[in-house]
């Protein structure tokens, strides 16, 4: 049996059942290597009810003995598309970097993954995609209302799809948040299908050549919907001039909008690394930190 959580690296283990399936003993055998000190931390699941009453699980590791003040710095994560499920998986750099200095960590399973099979994606679908944003900003409230953290604390990361996802707590629900993440992101929904790989999502977000179908597009397109009036929190968007899947141009045209605007907005754009954002190691590391100092300095 191979294992594996939050907290815990990867682990083979032998387990050994009676002749009527009941487990008699689990050995492990080899371990991936540990990164950061796990003890005193735990992860545990809660339910945040979304604006149609849909209950939508979320994962928190924090520190057992966390004051339920609302200061602790929070880094929520979610992707939310192409019925790909959000699992517990064990990470080094972001327990050393986030949670070994007092950091909570949330990974919400929002619709639009695969966490409830087929259907949990397709009810994000198109001109439904908004169940997916309600869901997230669901679970931002209800960790305010446990007093885990607050909106000033709260910051929250995602990439490609899960950029578009973050763009949209950008610009819809600024509000919720102290800072914000935005990776290799799409974010003009006009014209998503006429870069790249773009065409290939159409049956995922909507065809932009259907009148009908922009019209519902817009409705979650990040570029369109700022305006230059609102508060928005800081943002920090990264992307990669050599991204062959989400071209880069979706980055660079919100970030300018928004300094054009004189909004808080720090970018970096990797000139190596494709939809990765980062060719080697030491790149990857790299972007890592830049999103995880950009998030302690600002919520802290």
């Amino acid at each position: 049996m191979t294992s594996t959580d939050y907290l815990t690296p990867t682990t083979l283990s032998l387990v050994r059942l009676d002749g009527d399936g009941e487990l008699l003993a689990v050995e492990p055998l080899k371990a991936a290597p540990a990164f950061f000190d796990a003890e005193g931390l735990v992860a545990e699941q809660h339910f945040a009810t979304s604006d149609d009453g849909t209950r939508v699980p979320y994962f928190v590791v924090r520190r057992e003995d966390l004051a339920l003040d609302g200061t602790a710095p929070t880094l929520l994560y979610g992707y939310g598309g192409f019925e790909i499920s959000l699992t517990p998986g064990y990470s080094g750099g972001l327990g050393r970097a986030w949670l070994s200095r007092g950091g909570v960590y949330v990974v919400a399973n929002i619709r639009g993954g695969g966490e409830y099979g087929p259907a949990w994606h397709q009810a994000a679908l198109k001109g439904n995609r908004h169940r997916a944003y309600e869901d997230f900003a669901a679970v931002a409230r209800d960790l305010v209302a446990r007093g885990i953290t607050s909106p000033q604390h709260l910051g929250v990361q995602g990439g490609s799809n899960g950029g578009l996802l973050t763009g949209n707590m950008l610009t819809q629900y600024p509000e919720l948040f102290g800072a914000v993440v935005v990776q290799v992101p799409l974010l003009d929904m006009e014209r998503y299908h006429l870069l790249l790989a773009g065409a290939s999502w159409v049956a995922e977000y909507g065809d932009p050549e259907d009148p009908a179908e922009l019209e519902q597009l817009l409705r979650f397109s990040p570029y369109h919907l700022f305006d230059a009036g609102r508060t928005y929190p800081p943002v920090l968007f990264t992307t990669s001039t050599k991204d062959d899947r989400v071209h880069p141009g979706h980055a660079r045209k919100l970030a300018a909008r928004m300094l054009e605007a004189g909004k808080d907005v720090t970018s970096y754009e990797n000139i190596e690394g494709g939809h990765g954002g980062a060719a080697t190691n030491a790149q990857a590391a790299h972007m890592a930190a830049l999103a995880y100092t950009f998030l302690w300095g600002r919520l802290t």
